[in-house]
């Protein structure tokens, strides 16, 4: 009988376990995560769980009795501190060992941190677990000031969120931009002026020096001279792949555990997968890490055929949703900033589709307020289509 040691509980983990069991794997199966959660799904944390609209618990990939009726070993709350390639085993903190046959590295990845005075303050936070989102939300009352330091995603979502709450929110942003860089100045002032039409202070081009407070806690953000009053402060600077464990026992790290189209690391018996994953993508031809919830779904499956010997690759094109304000959006595809846009429909109406263009081809789509149209939009991804076309809506999408 073979043995499979997951490493890391989050949505990643949870479908690779259940993957094994659902097409036939009949070895043990331990699951090891250094939260003290069952696996759950992180979008809600910025969104419906965050703004009171669904409950922490809707998050569980599974109900808890089904690690035991799966014969799944759980270790939830034990930290991962050493691996051992040479003997096959995992060393937790406690000073228990496990031993493997294969392994997958699901460990994800950590709030990015900044080096700047004032960071340890009490009201300083970030998000990233369901602990994190909890504390959050019992802060966003009406009438404190928030301040979102970093305009991406969580930064824009929280700041939705918040404004709900009846919060006076600031977003310092260091570009022209929130998004620009993903998605271009056109679309990326869209989502600039939504939130500026809800209530927010949106700040571009500034650089924040520091955060200011006391033992009672912040009080403000520094942005050159100026102190931007705050009463909570939320830092979104992005994440960091926990990628220590693997580095330190010799596998290839850049950016993440370096892993191919099968997700296999520089040792074929373990596998990384998730946040943590930087992964070759063969019909992109480039390696990725994506931090997304259905990249974690889609390896976790993978991570699980690969073990179980199916022919299977990393060859889909990355999604992601967000939801702030009335503004719902799909994504697929993976493109920049520089690429060339082109729109059908009128953006002030709040309903378009965006096409993003490079040499001719279509790199990525997104649908914006737009429902059930996104896996046509995955299958023009790659394709060379005329843009007077793309932007016409009297062209049905599914004869692009």
């Amino acid at each position: 009988m073979s043995s499979v040691i997951v490493v890391g509980a989050g949505l990643a983990a949870a479908h690779t376990v259940s993957t094994l069991r659902e097409e036939g794997f009949d070895g043990s199966i331990t699951l090891v995560g250094a939260e003290s959660q069952r696996p759950y799904e992180r979008p809600g944390l910025s969104k419906q769980v965050l703004q009171g609209e669904e409950p922490a618990d809707s998050l569980f990939v599974h109900p808890p009795q089904w690690y035991a009726e799966h014969d799944v070993t759980t270790r939830f709350g034990a930290r991962v501190v050493a691996l051992d390639r040479a003997g096959r085993t995992v060393r937790l903190e406690s000073g228990a060992e496990l031993g493997y046959d294969r392994l997958v590295l699901a460990t994800g990845a950590r709030a990015r941190r900044l080096d700047l005075p004032g960071m340890d303050l009490p009201g300083v936070v970030t998000l990233r677990t369901m602990d994190d989102s909890a504390r959050l939300k019992a802060e966003l009352t009406a009438g404190r000031r928030l301040v979102v330091v970093g305009g991406g995603w969580i930064g824009l979502e929280v700041a939705a969120s918040a404004r709900k709450a009846g919060c006076a929110v600031t977003v310092l942003e260091r570009f022209d931009l929130p998004l620009g860089a993903i998605l271009g100045a056109r679309v990326a002032r869209h989502f600039a002026e939504l939130h500026r039409s809800h209530g927010v202070d949106l700040r571009t081009n500034v650089e924040v020096t520091g955060f200011k407070g006391g033992a009672s806690g912040v009080t403000g953000v520094r942005v050159g001279d100026e102190v931007v009053p705050g009463d909570l402060v939320l830092v979104g600077a992005g994440a960091v792949p926990n990628a220590e464990l693997a580095g330190d026992a010799g596998l290839e790290v850049a950016g993440g555990v370096v892993v191919d189209d099968r997700l296999r690391s520089s040792d074929p018996v373990i596998l990384a997968i998730g946040d943590v994953a930087n992964a070759f993508n063969p019909t992109l031809g480039t390696r990725l890490r994506v931090e997304h919830w259905d990249n974690a779904i889609r390896q976790g499956q993978l991570a699980a055929r690969t073990i179980l010997g199916r022919d299977a690759r990393y060859d889909w094109q990355p999604y992601f949703f967000t939801d702030q304000y009335d503004l719902g959006m799909e994504y697929v595809g993976h493109a920049s900033g520089e690429n060339d846009v082109v729109l059908r429909g009128d953006m002030d109406s709040g309903e378009f589709i965006a096409f993003w263009l490079s040499s001719g081809a279509v790199r990525a789509a997104m649908n914006v307020n737009i429902w059930d149209v996104n896996d046509t939009l995955r299958a023009l991804v790659g394709r060379v289509i005329p843009p007077e076309r793309l932007a016409d809506p009297e062209v049905p999408l599914t004869e692009l």
